[in-house]
């Protein structure tokens, strides 16, 4: 197994395009008349915009805390919305402190009438995107062994079925008849929130493990239910991560305990039956999580600790669960990898050496340490390789190149390699590497622009592709009605950011077109060229949608992402705003006109943007966004703050780092002046953006802005990070945020025409 280097905060809103044309070009120029009247045409004036600020908003008490820091001195009015018993509201939200209760709930009062206009709208937004979605669709079934495992939604399901046929020995296709394993809608009836960790059969079939949470504070209960008869014969924990693996035995679960404050920190080890695990490893420090996965040949279960910067990886014999974890290679700064499991090798993907943006590595199963590593795949500079998969007889990896990815397959009785092609400009892929270890097939995904997802079966040895799926669009859709482009921005030190835009052809390209602009720049997360249905609903009302591909994330290398992190931050913002200027030049829409959209991460994006150039946006979406960073980093309690300290500095013991966070934490450079119309979402369960930082920031800026606008904050009383758990339901969600978007800009009157002009 690979264990990717994932982003500890999640990255809401993935991209949503359909193309007919992508074309890589340079920073984009107008003649200076057209310039001049793209900057002239300013903010869009919307009849519901005014109706709306004429609706008194709450008004949060101000209690000052004052908090002395390395010398430094901060008064936070707005601390009291940060309930003291957080850790108990993340698992029981009926816990939470009285007044707080009351402030969220007039907050959500205050959206409600605000947003009455567009419920007809959201409606309607909700009816195409949902119209854009397959119901009842399902994945490819993989094989393994005797049965073919998939996912499928029934016609009017919000939650996946897990289920799995017979395989044809010769065909190696599904047969027989369906056995559902897990039924996700009927898990959900009586609860409000809904979702799965891991789910996986054990390795003889008969029993399913699962895992749980029905509160949206990402503490499961892990089930496991025999197959044969439909019970559950054993809950081993409701105070798992969600990640489990099984040992060979079919009878023994290694899983991940979650602390008090949320994180990540043991792995134990228990047999069906046993009412008690067994604890295998702690880990010390706090800025390191654990996890658990197993090996690709199924020979070694794996434990990895890792921070954002450096991680180690201990192994157990798969086929003995109770023998001791051996150590690879112990941590060391800075240093990362990743194996997979060869016939009778590892081959370990790593930065070790200095090699920036990784290599790839082997050494024998039975001396894995970093003494015996040999260069398999060196380090090439500007080539990123961003995962690696592992098979008996082949070894693929992924990698990208100037913003594109490939797959490239190599032999290991040869050494020799070859890649798959694509003929698109731009695209997006995925490995989904399966079961099966002895085997020639190779699934993987690819999407583009113009592309809805398609997933292939690959034969690696006679480089023949078959197509297995491809995404159905049961409303409808032409390719040949949007355009994509691909421009790059000058940002203020000269690098060239790419920007990804969608715009339905015939949009006038002068200015007078309002614009949705999209951005996260952290943890060296991509936003990837790939397909999507959801904004589809704002370009066909006229608004054109771009990403900017900015740093901290890694489109152009590693080094990408290193350029937006730690003292470098403020580059992400710059090339935000600078996205957003260049899209005004080449007459894609005008200042005033365009509405910043970021999430998470992203929302702290789109929080310092608002800072810096409020002129530049009429509106902005902050979805659960992590904006008080001056406070969340200097909290050492909460469940990311000290793995975060590599990726933004430790305020606690740094001046520098404190000087320099402070001089871009959102919450903390609300100024006195105007600013454009704000919605901000939160989850109360959250453990990863927890629901006072948006709480916060919406009480100081409507308290300190200047002029009429709107400060909105939407708070889910029964959700955390992802917002609602059902598919249908999170598209309300979204669709409410798009009528946000549309009303600022003035694109909502026309559908709330009937709406009431006054409150």
């Amino acid at each position: 197994m690979t264990f990717s280097r994932a982003a500890l905060l999640c990255a809401t809103a993935a991209i949503a395009l359909g193309a007919a044309a992508c074309n890589q070009e340079p920073a984009m120029t107008q003649s200076p008349a057209a310039e001049a009247a793209a900057n002239e045409a300013g903010p869009i004036e919307s009849r519901l915009v005014q109706r709306a600020t004429a609706i008194e908003a709450p008004v949060a008490e101000q209690r000052p805390v004052t908090i002395e820091q390395l010398g430094r001195t901060r008064v936070d009015e707005y601390a009291w919305l940060r309930d003291d018993n957080w850790q108990e509201v993340m698992r029981n939200p009926s816990v939470l402190q009285a007044d707080i209760r009351a402030h969220l709930e007039a907050e959500n009062a205050y959206v409600q009438a605000v947003m009455a206009p567009t419920e007809d709208l959201q409606e309607r937004l909700f009816l195409e995107m949902r119209g854009r979605i397959k119901e009842d669709d399902s994945t490819v079934p993989a094989p393994d062994g005797a049965f073919a495992y998939y996912t499928r939604y029934r016609e009017g399901g919000q939650y996946p079925i897990y289920a799995r046929r017979g395989v044809d020995p010769d065909t190696r296709e599904p047969a027989g008849e369906e056995q559902i394993m897990l039924d996700g809608d009927a898990e959900a009836e009586g609860v409000a929130y809904l979702d799965f960790g891991n789910v996986g059969h054990s390795p003889d079939h008969r029993y399913l493990a699962y895992a749980v949470d029905v509160r949206g504070s990402e503490y499961y209960e892990i089930r496991i239910r025999d197959l044969a008869t439909g019970e559950t014969v054993a809950t081993l924990t409701d105070e798992a991560t969600g990640n489990f693996v099984w040992a060979n035995d079919s009878a023994t679960l290694f899983w991940v305990w979650r602390d008090a404050n949320g994180r990540s920190k043991r792995v134990y080890r228990q047999r069906i039956g046993e009412t008690e695990g067994t604890l295998i490893y702690e880990e010390a420090d706090d800025g390191f999580f654990v996890g658990v996965g197993k090996s690709s040949g199924d020979g070694y279960i794996v434990i990895q600790a890792g921070g954002h910067t450096s991680n180690e990886l201990r192994l157990i014999d798969a086929s003995a669960p109770e023998s001791d974890a051996v150590l690879i290679a112990a941590r060391a700064p800075d240093t990362e990898y990743y194996l997979v499991e060869a016939t009778d090798r590892f081959y370990f993907r790593t930065n070790a050496g200095g090699a920036v943006d990784f290599k790839i590595v082997s050494a024998p199963l039975d001396a894995p340490g970093r003494e015996n590593w040999t260069d398999v795949v060196p380090h090439r500079p500007g080539i990123l390789i961003t995962s690696i998969a592992g098979f008996r007889d082949w070894l693929v990896r992924m990698e990208t190149e100037n913003a594109l990815p490939r797959i490239v397959v190599r032999e290991y009785a040869t050494g020799e390699e070859h890649s798959i092609a694509f003929e698109e400009e731009a695209y997006a892929l995925g490995m989904q590497p399966g079961f099966e270890f002895e085997t020639d097939a190779l699934r993987f995904t690819y999407q583009s622009p113009t592309t809805p997802q398609e997933v292939y079966d690959y034969d690696m040895r006679t480089r023949e592709r078959v197509l297995r799926k491809r995404q159905e669009v049961p409303s409808g859709h032409n390719p040949d009605d949007y355009v994509v482009r691909r421009i790059m921005a000058a940002a203020h030190d000269g690098q060239e950011v790419p920007v990804t835009i969608l715009y339905r052809a015939g949009t006038p390209l002068d200015g007078s077109a309002p614009l949705l602009l999209y951005g996260y720049g952290s943890y060296g997360y991509s936003m990837p060229a790939s397909f999507s249905v959801t904004r589809l609903s704002l370009v066909d009302r006229g608004m054109v949608y771009a990403i900017a591909h900015i740093r901290g994330g890694m489109e152009r290398g590693y080094g990408w992402y290193l350029d937006g992190k730690l003292d470098r931050k403020i580059n992400t913002f710059r090339d935000f705003i600078s996205a957003g200027e260049a899209l005004v030049r080449g007459g894609f829409t005008s200042r005033g006109r365009i509405v910043a959209h970021g999430g998470s991460a992203g929302g702290l994006l789109v929080g310092a943007a608002i800072n810096m150039a409020p002129d530049l946006f009429g509106g902005a979406i902050g979805a659960v966004p992590f904006v008080d960073v001056l406070n969340t980093i200097s909290d050492a309690s909460l469940p990311l703050t000290p793995p975060e300290w590599p990726e933004w500095g430790n305020p606690l013991t740094d001046e520098a780092a404190y000087d320099y966070i402070a001089s871009y934490s959102p919450y903390d450079n609300i100024g006195a002046h105007a600013y454009p119309h704000v919605l901000a979402t939160a989850g109360l369960t959250d453990p990863r953006v927890t629901y006072w930082e948006p709480a916060k920031w919406v009480a100081r800026l409507r308290a300190t802005r200047t002029d009429g606008g709107l400060t909105l904050l939407r708070t889910n009383m029964g959700a955390g990070h992802g917002g609602a758990s059902g598919r249908f339901d999170s598209l309300r969600e979204l669709a409410h945020d798009y009528a946000f978007a549309l009303m600022t800009v003035g694109l909502a009157d026309a559908e709330a025409a009937d709406s009431p002009e006054e409150p």
